[in-house]
């Protein structure tokens, strides 16, 4: 069976366009199906797939509270569209929808493969589309006007996304998964380390992917860990921790390094960055925090300098997570300076603090012949450091 790019929308209130969407794909040389997840009345159009179908027998909420509705059709969507890919059906995704719409059609999107296309127009797409997109690799499109009707501008959108798909399609960059494929995070602060490591590794023949330490970064290489894409791990940085514990913008998430132990690839860590928590202006900074240490990294980003007692909560977060099962580990610790801006003379030196750290780890941590704790005497963007980062990866894959 010929794949088919799979065009999602609320058919009880978006027929037309979708309906108009699906034949420019169709005029583009590819084969469409249309899914209907409307969730208010009967479909305006005839779908290929219908929403029982989705739904594969459950049913909506009898509510009048729309939210519970789309969560449920988001869930199932995500089913349904992951047993279309694992049957070989899926050869991309384009959705269409105002508020409600995009967020029932990006919670299925997100669980798809990284590297399927698939593109959202939605008219929430120019404002804060993190929520929607988190860390997968979907292209948001605006619409420009709502989603309500054919006009010349909607008809110029939607004609520009069918092409988009389409040729994202008939030219996708295929990934092809290889044993020598690397992750690693990376901070500006922490970028000499981390450029060393890649540059090294690289002239060792590995494919080294930097992940920027954003919160999303860390999940999007544990998401490519977790597809078997990323077969060895450096993680360098560590400031997503520290946003997860203080409340950043830039938290980890609840189960970050969890994907690292269970998949058992060699794994070597360090604690790049956990100097800092991340806000953005310096307005932004919540009031019980304005008398702290506070550097303006630049307009839109303020840090903190994390405090003993932060430091000390990072440090056992880190610990209950790489004591889980039994795989091996190395973490590095840099004692003199976990950032650049961490060193004698910087801003956020605070030896007293970084050492709260690193003995609380020591102390928690079960270590064994495969998982130990290195103290190295240099500061993290030391080329000495990056060199024994890189001995130590090259141990355990050895």
């Amino acid at each position: 069976m010929a794949k088919s790019i799979y065009a999602i929308g609320t058919l009880d209130t978006k027929g037309s366009e979708l309906s108009w969407l699906a034949k420019k794909i169709k005029e583009a040389g590819q084969t469409v199906t249309v899914v209907d997840v409307g969730t208010l009345a009967e479909p305006l159009i005839k779908p290929d797939i219908s929403r029982e179908t989705v739904l594969n027998g459950s049913d909506l909420p009898k509510t009048d509270h729309r939210g519970d509705s789309i969560r449920l059709m988001g869930e199932a969507l995500s089913i349904f569209l992951l047993k279309e890919f694992a049957e070989d059906r899926v050869a991309g995704v384009i959705g269409i929808g105002g508020s409600g719409g995009t967020s029932l059609i990006t919670r299925a999107l997100r669980d798809l493969p990284i590297g399927l296309p698939k593109l959202m127009v939605s008219t929430v797409a120019s404002g804060n589309t993190a929520p929607y997109v988190d860390c997968s690799d979907i292209t948001m499109m605006y619409s420009v006007v709502d989603v309500a009707g054919l006009n010349v501008v909607s008809t110029a959108v939607l004609g520009n996304a069918a092409h988009g798909i389409a040729g994202m399609v008939k030219y996708r960059q295929n990934m092809v998964a290889s044993k020598r494929t690397l992750g690693m995070t990376m901070f500006g602060v922490t970028t000499p380390c981390v450029t060393q490591v890649r540059e090294t590794l690289e002239s060792h023949g590995y494919d080294c992917l930097v992940f920027h330490a954003t919160g999303t970064g860390g999940r999007a290489m544990e998401r490519l860990v977790a597809s078997d894409l990323v077969t060895g791990v450096l993680d360098i940085t560590a400031t997503e921790v520290a946003d997860e514990i203080a409340g950043g913008v830039f938290p980890c998430g609840s189960t970050r390094y969890e994907t690292l132990i269970e998949k058992k690839i060699p794994l070597v860590l360090s604690l790049g960055a956990i100097d800092m928590v991340n806000f953005g202006g310096i307005e932004t900074v919540p009031e019980p925090f304005k008398r702290r240490n506070l550097h303006v990294h630049n307009p839109q980003v303020t840090l903190m300098r994390t405090n003993k007692v932060e430091n000390i909560k990072i440090a056992k977060w880190i610990a209950e997570k790489l004591n889980r099962g039994t795989s091996p580990w190395t973490l590095l610790i840099p004692e003199n300076g976990v950032s650049s801006i961490s060193t004698v003379g910087q801003p956020f030196y605070d030896p007293e603090a970084d050492a709260v750290c690193f003995d609380t780890l020591e102390t928690e941590l079960k270590v064994s012949a495969n998982r130990k704790v290195i103290r190295i005497a240099q500061d993290i963007n030391s080329p000495l450091f990056a060199s024994q980062l890189v001995d130590e990866f090259e141990k355990l894959v050895s």
